[in-house]
């Protein structure tokens, strides 16, 4: 029986309901998205959606948070929540025929968490030390200062776990004010994907967050201007040398396909032109990566490698190389790879319902309709050769933004610096 396509309903109060009719599942995942992540926190409080992510389940009104998991887990659930830049979301993955149970606990955890203060003041600990793996990671330490360099101090570019200082000082107030600006019923959307019906899903949706004040949402946030530049950072006890580059691509709601398949295109597989140049035939690497990272604000085109001092500033003259080599001329297998190995990825999403709600939601965030996975493919498959290229020279036709951390070689700031002309050097 062929999957149903999403279902989205819309509560009276603006809560949206999406389901997913998977037949051949016994399984469903649930998940309650919330619009409210480190773009919409202000600067003294960045990281508060994190915060509040962790302290939705320390406690509601009727359940402490050891009864909040055993209700999960006694019927064999597994219950999680992530935190991003641009939404909140908690999840409950289990059998099918608990999934309107599943939308009752998320209903609960979501809408009548208590914030216990002595649960926070645990919590905070936890949260420091989850901060403190996060700095000793180079390459998150890396992504941290791109950010920075691709958007300054736009919002856009908070760490989505937030700042020491801000964690250690947060209230119990400065999470209940968060949740009365962000967790609204127009922010919100209850998302099942699995063997359910959805008719039913949506009686529960309604029983759980019907009642929900129809209050109007906090002012979206605007679009953050593309800055570009280079900034550095030495980091003890780091013994490489951590690049992202990056580039401006379209936005979600916007024509984005070439650059996706020019990302596939560039560094996706082994036989890649940037792996099989960098790692294959000079030794420059053992990791180098490349995306397109695309959301409702903005897009980056995104290159990111971990290599020794000695060989940064050879691997970046080669990385650009490439790039421009890519704007002058498309090899046709290396087209016809590229589409394939997104079609595969695709296709391997689609088989996890998770992967598939998220996609839905956040298309339903930024667009308001969901698209469907046939028309993806489309698009991709109706990328060209020329469009490639112009994806290619567009890019390198804005500022560059270059981040780079670890142990830096001296003058690597300055000969990186003269590899990209259009960058600022603050």
């Amino acid at each position: 029986m062929p999957d149903a396509e999403p279902r989205v309903v819309a509560l009276p109060n603006g809560v949206r309901v999406l389901t997913l009719a998977l037949p051949q599942l016994q399984t469903a995942s649930v998940s309650v998205f919330v619009r409210a992540g480190s773009q919409n926190e202000s600067r003294r409080l960045n990281g508060i959606s994190h915060v509040v992510e962790h302290m939705a389940f320390k406690g509601t009104s009727t359940r402490d948070c050891q009864r909040i998991n055993l209700d999960a887990e006694r019927l064999g659930a597994e219950v999680n929540a992530h935190t991003d830049k641009d939404h909140t979301a908690f999840h409950i993955d289990g059998r099918a025929r608990d999934a309107e149970a599943f939308v009752r606990m998320l209903g609960d955890i979501v809408l009548d968490s208590t914030f216990p203060e002595a649960e926070l003041e645990r919590e905070r600990q936890v949260i420091l030390h989850e901060i403190t793996e996060d700095e000793d990671d180079p390459l998150a330490s890396t992504y941290k200062l791109f950010d920075r360099v691709c958007y300054g101090h736009h919002p856009r570019a908070q760490p989505v776990i937030g700042r020491r200082a801000n964690v250690e000082r947060c209230t119990r107030d400065d999470l209940l004010a968060h949740l009365r600006r962000h967790y609204t019923a127009g922010n919100i959307v209850v998302a099942v994907a699995g063997g359910v019906d959805a008719e039913r899903i949506a009686r529960a949706a309604e029983a759980a967050f019907g009642a929900r004040p129809a209050h109007a949402a906090a002012p979206p946030v605007p679009p953050p201007p593309w800055q570009g530049g280079l900034r550095t950072r030495r980091l003890g006890g780091s013994a490489q040398t951590h690049a992202v580059l990056g580039f401006p691509i379209p936005a979600l709601a916007e024509d984005h396909a070439a650059q996706v398949v020019a990302a596939a295109l560039f560094g996706e597989g082994m036989s890649s032109p940037l792996l099989d140049r960098i790692r294959e035939q000079l030794g420059l690497a053992y990791y180098i990566h490349c995306a397109a990272d695309v959301s409702a604000l903005c897009g980056q085109f995104v290159v990111e490698a971990s290599t020794s001092p000695e060989q940064a500033q050879p691997l970046l003259a080669e990385v650009l190389q490439l790039l421009r080599q890519q704007a002058g001329s498309t090899d046709p297998v290396a087209l016809e790879r590229a589409r394939n190995q997104l079609a595969v990825r695709a296709l391997r999403d689609a088989e996890r319902p998770a992967r598939r709600l998220e996609t839905a939601v956040l298309d339903l965030y930024a667009l308001g309709h969901v698209r469907s996975a046939a028309q993806a493919l489309a698009r991709i498959e109706a990328v060209t050769a020329v469009q490639v290229r112009e994806a290619f020279a567009n890019m390198l036709g804005a500022p560059a933004a270059l981040a780079l951390a670890g142990r830096l070689a001296t003058g690597l700031k300055e000969s990186a610096a003269a590899l990209l002309p259009a960058a600022r050097t603050p």
